[in-house]
């Protein structure tokens, strides 16, 4: 009898960690059809200073008490901090959303959805972590993927490298993100709501020089009513909410189960892009989603091998 139920239970939880990943990885694809919304709307180092604004005062809001519990914690790591939430959120969502002004949603889900293999690659340079012969194949076939994105499927463009320049931006910024997640090893030991708090705050400072950079380009513009909409909803899914389900997710299944749902992303942005910007879904984009996706499974095939 206790045994059935706690089977029931462990049910029960492990349904709700897998609804909430869906959650998250829904709204994170739904950043990139964000991102082309906002394109005439609100520029994109206005859209990534204001978002972490935003998110600074959701934090202040709801997750203080856990922040000053750390804090001791984290003030001897604070160098590391600042650069992380600088790299991984004010870089990364710097280039995302430039990206998103000369390229499509759908690019830019099926490019993102090609980091795990860029975290492989980065453990590789950082860490030495072995990598096996399938996890090259992996690799080989996601970049497969990834290139045939960046080049619409044209083997002329391949050819000659002459790719747009959103889907190189969006390339950069994955690597970027890579580069965080390889060094999330060296992250201190606090809780995660308080470490992505710092980060946050952190992101919201270093966007700061860039928000003067385009300011004094003459490119700044501030928020249309459509640009404000954008704007509340990336600060409160992408942003927030998603972050704190992807984390309960990941106390309840770990983090290795958590990680094979960031797959979806690359799903969620093609069929958000089709249904609510009318873009057009090609055959090169199914061919790069299965290219992105397969190499993934190969690399994690391999890992746990």
């Amino acid at each position: 009898m206790n045994a059935s139920t706690s089977e029931g239970r462990a049910g029960g939880l492990f349904g709700n960690a897998y609804a909430l990943l869906v959650f998250t990885t829904l709204c994170w694809g739904g950043n990139a059809i964000a991102g082309r919304i906002a394109v005439g709307e609100i520029s994109p180092m206005v859209l990534t200073t204001f978002r972490w604004i935003g998110v600074a005062v959701l934090i202040v809001l709801f997750a203080r008490r856990r922040v000053l519990t750390d804090w001791p914690v984290m003030r001897r790591h604070l160098p590391f901090l600042g650069a992380m939430g600088a790299i991984g959120f004010t870089a990364f969502n710097a280039l995302f959303y430039l990206a998103a002004e000369t390229t499509v949603a759908i690019n830019i889900g099926i490019i993102q959805g090609a980091i795990p293999v860029f975290v492989l690659l980065g453990a590789y340079a950082v860490y030495r972590t072995p990598v096996s012969a399938v996890q090259i194949a992996g690799v080989a076939v996601t970049m497969v993927g990834v290139a045939l994105v960046a080049a619409h499927g044209d083997l002329a463009t391949l050819a000659s490298l002459a790719f747009a320049d959103g889907d190189l931006l969006m390339v950069a910024a994955c690597a970027l993100y890579a580069g965080y997640t390889v060094a999330l090893r060296r992250r201190p030991p606090v809780s995660g709501i308080a470490m992505f708090s710092v980060l946050a705050m952190a992101a919201m400072l270093s966007s700061l020089p860039l928000l003067a950079i385009e300011a004094w380009a003459g490119r700044l513009m501030l928020p249309t009513p459509t640009g404000w909409a954008v704007l509340g909803y990336v600060v409160l899914f992408p942003s927030f909410v998603a972050q704190i389900c992807f984390l309960r997710a990941v106390d309840l299944v770990g983090p290795g189960r958590a990680g094979l749902f960031v797959n979806l992303v690359p799903i969620f942005a093609a069929a958000l892009g089709v249904a609510l910007l009318g873009e057009r879904f090609e055959l090169h984009h199914g061919l790069a989603l299965a290219f992105v996706l397969g190499g993934i499974w190969l690399a994690e095939r391999g890992r746990k091998a």
